[in-house]
């Protein structure tokens, strides 16, 4: 798993009586993970890192459109116990080329804070202004959309940091259904610090973050995304500040 935990035993029996056994392969559906290009996609997606550059950047982060024109989405769990986090975005070969953001407030589902529940670990994070010229993330570095209610199957682009390398990595696969509310990739060589990575479906849109079963898998070649659905929606709600 990219962070530590333990699955419930009633869930892990749960997970064997519906779904195919952890660890199997899809003849034909593993991707092929190569270094991501610097584009302007690849801009809005970022590492969090430990208190700034001389840290070390623990997870992957990307930004989605706000009315603030600050926020950014993750896995749930990479914001456990992080209390200056900051956001890279584009970071490469070591540098910062936009500037770093402060993460100023985190949201995350209650069902995440009390019990950690697998089908919750995605988070939300308001940023501060930027180090460069003030200005808030979104208009260094522009925005993906976020989509929920999206069935699991379509084809998805995975961007993000493993925690010991300086540049992105990005992998284009289908995505299959794990359950009702989970959903999976084949994409060799994800470990620790990919969590978080978004899930870019063919419009652009994020539909997913690494995470969810076994907060994100501890197989780095298969790995997992809560499905964006309601619950999702109305964090993202509570986020950006639309009590609707």
């Amino acid at each position: 798993m990219r962070h530590v935990s333990q699955l419930r035993a009633l869930s892990a029996v749960a997970v064997l009586l519906v779904i195919p056994g952890y660890g199997d392969r899809e003849a034909g559906s593993a991707g092929t993970t190569v270094t991501a290009p610097a584009t302007a996609a690849n801009a809005r997606v970022g590492a969090l890192f430990d208190g700034g550059l001389d840290g070390d950047h623990f997870c992957t982060a990307s930004v989605v459109h706000s009315e603030g024109h600050d926020v950014i989405v993750t896995a749930a769990h990479c914001l456990d116990d992080q209390d200056d986090a900051v956001f890279v975005p584009g970071y490469r070969d070591g540098q910062a080329p936009y500037g770093t953001w402060p993460v100023k407030e985190k949201y995350v589902d209650d069902a995440w804070s009390e019990d950690e529940n697998e089908d919750d670990d995605v988070a939300f994070a308001v940023l501060g202004p930027g180090s460069l010229t003030g200005a808030q993330v979104e208009d260094a570095v522009g925005a993906a959309p976020l989509a929920t209610d999206v069935p699991a199957g379509g084809t998805v682009t995975v961007t993000g940091y493993a925690g010991d390398a300086d540049t992105p990595q990005t992998c284009t696969t289908r995505a299959t259904a794990y359950g009702d509310t989970q959903q999976r990739v084949e994409c060799p060589d994800y470990p620790g610090g990919t969590s978080g990575s978004p899930w870019a479906a063919a419009d652009g849109s994020v539909v997913g973050v690494i995470g969810g079963y076994q907060q994100g898998g501890d197989d780095p070649d298969v790995s997992y995304s809560v499905v964006f659905g309601t619950t999702t929606a109305a964090l993202y709600r509570l986020a950006v500040g639309d009590d609707c």
